[in-house]
């Protein structure tokens, strides 16, 4: 057997393969005895015909298609090795000559890994944004432990206040007559929230634990059921129990019970440092990717559509496990961010694009600079992860496979180069404000919140609005 590849364009080889035509008439023979139990000839019970009386009534084109799958793949294979080949699709097989007693002979025509012509990567500019701690970053931060030491308590001998959970029976009419969904016992309302009718929840506001009241409420214009936009409804309301939140003390005793500090100024303290340090590592992670961005938009490579498609399945995976976490189906976010899965497809194709050119141009650094992960840099990536996900990193370290060791030796290796970028740019500090990035997350948790709301009719519209602020943001990301 052999073969011959040569490059027809950037990215492309075509390998051309001449098998000898024994080879070939083996490869046939093994095609039928593999086949002949599923072929029926007159006379014969099946398996028990004859090769030659079997190609004489069919043609022994029959044979060829399982006789070339033998050949092929381990051929194929060889060739890709001996020449040092990284293909990124699956190849497009063109056979040129075929029969038995000849020689075979067919093209594979594959894309393969790109070359890559890099641009400047050393002495880059780059900013590490080191913006103060701000006041309303600690409160936000002290308020998770305030949530964790509320308590609620039943509102006794007193009217419902802003704030308070009040639970509810509520029958609504419109003209005198029921409307679907206008009706439920048992509900938890908290008061201004502004989830029901514009003017329910303030009507509430005031009544006592067993108090029944009629309210009157007016539907707003733009409703999502047409045929109560813009009525007037009355709603019999009965409040059966209410409850309230009870704050803690911002005091040394709560700092005692919500961390190891004695006090509540050390706690406070401690709480700024946190965030500082949280704010260096998010200032580190930025620059680092301003660093590798710049290096890759230096670079030229020419990248196939396959590598590229093969990134956004990859995202569009990423995407849907996201939403699953947030109990949200990707139909749905669709749905209510008014798209399509291709339309999201063509969204995030130049991100896909820039990932793709981002490997390989960190690969393209690592092989021009000599840069290779040690085995201890590699087990230290391995530690580092199995750490972050929360497994014991020897048992984690002896559950993979040696792709899966050798996709961390890459990753290690990455760093590796983005060390180097990082040690030869030019940095300048700023100390200044700097825009958040978008939290993808935040927007799956709107569109949850969204598809939520919807579920109760008498409800006013925030699902459109909380979609509509995804869609917003996840145009913006």
């Amino acid at each position: 057997m052999s073969f011959k590849a040569e490059k027809i364009s950037g990215n492309q080889y075509k390998i051309t393969f001449e098998v000898p035509s024994a080879d070939f008439d083996a490869a046939m023979q093994k095609s039928f005895q593999k086949n002949r139990g599923r072929i029926s000839v007159p006379g014969f019970r099946k398996g028990k015909a004859p090769r030659r009386l079997i190609e004489n009534m069919y043609g022994e084109a029959i044979f060829y298609d399982d006789a070339f799958d033998l050949i092929f793949p381990d051929l194929y294979e060889e060739a890709v090795k001996a020449e040092d080949l990284f293909p990124v699709d699956q190849p497009s097989v063109s056979v040129d000559q075929i029969a038995s007693g000849q020689d075979l002979k067919f093209t594979a025509t594959v894309y393969v890994k790109p070359d890559v012509t890099l641009g400047e990567y050393k002495g880059l500019k780059g900013t590490r944004h080191l913006h103060p701690v701000s006041e309303e970053e600690v409160e936000h931060r002290i308020s998770h432990d305030i949530s964790k030491m509320t308590t609620t308590e039943d509102v006794v001998d007193r009217a419902l206040a802003e704030g308070d959970t009040a639970n509810i029976n509520y029958l609504g009419r419109v003209d005198g007559v029921a409307f679907e969904g206008g009706q439920a016992d048992g509900h938890n309302l908290v008061l201004g929230s502004g989830s029901f009718i514009p003017g329910f929840e303030e009507q509430v506001i005031g009544m006592k634990v067993g108090d029944e009241k009629v309210i009157t409420v007016t539907f707003p214009e733009q409703y999502h059921s047409e045929a109560l936009s813009g009525k007037e409804a009355q709603f019999e309301v009965k409040v059966n129990s209410a409850t309230h939140q009870v704050k803690p003390e911002l005091d040394d005793d709560f700092a005692q019970d919500v961390s190891e500090h004695k006090t509540f100024a050390e706690y406070r303290e401690a709480i700024v440092k946190e965030l500082e340090e949280r704010r260096d590592k998010q200032a580190e992670v930025s620059l680092e990717n301003e660093l590798v961005q710049k290096a890759v938009d230096a670079a030229d490579c020419d990248i196939p559509d396959a590598m590229v498609e093969r990134q956004i399945d990859r995202q569009m995976m990423n995407m849907k496990m996201q939403m699953a976490y947030q109990g949200l189906r990707m139909e749905d976010y669709l749905r209510y961010t008014n798209t399509t899965e291709e339309d999201l497809r063509d969204n995030i194709r130049m991100d896909a694009k820039n990932s793709v050119k981002t490997e390989l141009v960190i690969d393209e650094i690592a092989k021009v600079e000599k840069l290779e992960a040690s085995e201890e840099e590699t087990e230290e990536q391995i530690e580092r992860y199995a750490k972050e996900a929360g497994q014991e990193p020897e048992a984690y370290k002896a559950g993979l496979s040696e792709n899966q060791k050798e996709n961390f030796k890459d990753l290690a290796t990455s760093r590796k180069v983005v060390d180097l970028l990082v040690k030869n740019a030019e940095v300048s500090v700023h100390e200044g404000e700097h825009d958040e990035p978008v939290d993808v997350q935040e927007v799956l948790e709107s569109v949850t919140e969204a598809l939520d709301e919807e579920e109760n009719k008498t409800k006013k519209a925030p699902a459109k609005k909380k979609a509509k602020k995804a869609e917003d943001k996840a145009s913006e990301d």
